[in-house]
């Protein structure tokens, strides 16, 4: 009896040192550029993500598993699933969020990395392209319907729902006129064959387009936005947001939880960097920096083979 009892006593002591080298040594096969990690992405900003990941993959090493989710879904996930601890985000980390990984006694590692913006998209059969956030704020809060027909949301648990509700100070959207697609595509789909449906989408989306969303744009216009307590209307683009004009831009952040020196920090610190940054500029989102260039002065000799 005592001998079985010591021989089950060493059984669990060698299976318990099995389980954590193993473990121990998959964490060491991860480092900052090579390994496998997953990554949770708002639904919003997926299409310059995927830009991001298939160059740093390019680069080094590296196998990221994009999980594209809504902001609230994401969320969710990223506090209750230990394999996804890094998150792209158009918002910081709440209160709750940054107090269950307090309790875990990790330290969100933030990084900034660049500016979007939320589009307001109308059917291209519409001759009135311009709207006053005012209206919409007003649409949002069920208080007047003025001539907003309507609002097409990409997902109930959007970040475009949350801002649009934070902006408008209520807790969920009226629900007359508004329209809650399951994506981006569908949401282009629906302007695209109804007359007077405004989408609302992230600006990614239209400068980043996929092969789906292609046939649509062509159906739909870009609509201009007067900011509350302003007089001039203006577009989505790059230079406005940059300018600090356009009324719905948003900054969009790499959030890492790791807890240790893995890809999420490599890869926070690629997007951050030179290339990342020139991946965002010729995206036609905004980078939180914008790279420099390079001009090279040619002397007069290094023409004479030139016509």
């Amino acid at each position: 009896m005592k001998l079985s009892l010591r021989f089950n006593f060493v059984l669990v002591i060698l299976l318990s040192t099995l389980f954590f080298c193993c473990k121990e040594e998959s964490k060491d096969k991860e480092t900052i550029l090579k390994g496998d990690v997953n990554i949770l992405v708002d639904e919003t900003l997926k299409p310059i993500i995927e830009d991001q990941i298939a160059v740093f993959e390019a680069e080094y090493g590296a196998n990221i598993n994009l999980i594209s989710k809504s902001e609230k879904e994401a969320s969710l996930d990223f506090v209750t699933d230990s394999t996804s601890r890094i998150i792209v985000l158009p918002r910081e980390l709440n209160d709750n969020e940054i107090n269950h990984f307090k309790k875990l006694k990790i330290k969100p590692k933030v990084t900034i990395i660049g500016s979007d913006a939320i589009a307001f998209i109308i059917n291209k059969k519409n001759k009135d392209t311009l709207v006053s956030l005012v209206d919409v704020i007003n649409f949002v809060k069920g208080t007047s319907h003025n001539n907003i027909k309507g609002l097409v949301f990409d997902n109930p648990n959007s970040s475009t729902v949350r801002y649009l509700n934070e902006l408008s100070g209520v807790s969920c959207l009226d629900k007359k006129g508004v329209y809650s697609m399951k994506d981006n595509t569908e949401v282009l789909k629906f302007v695209s064959e109804n007359d007077g449906m405004i989408g609302v989408i992230g600006l990614n989306w239209l400068y980043q387009p996929s092969a789906a969303i292609q046939g649509y744009l062509p159906k739909v216009t870009v609509m201009s936005v007067k900011g509350i307590g302003e007089k001039d209307f203006v577009a989505p683009s790059q230079n406005n947001i940059a300018e600090g004009i356009y009324p719905l831009s948003r900054d969009f952040y790499i959030i890492n939880c790791q807890g240790y020196s893995g890809l999420g920090m490599g890869f926070a610190s690629f997007v951050s960097g030179d290339i990342g940054q020139r991946i965002i500029l010729k995206s036609g989102l905004l980078p939180v920096r914008v790279p420099s260039r390079q001009i090279l002065i040619r002397g007069s000799g290094d023409n004479k083979n030139e016509k």
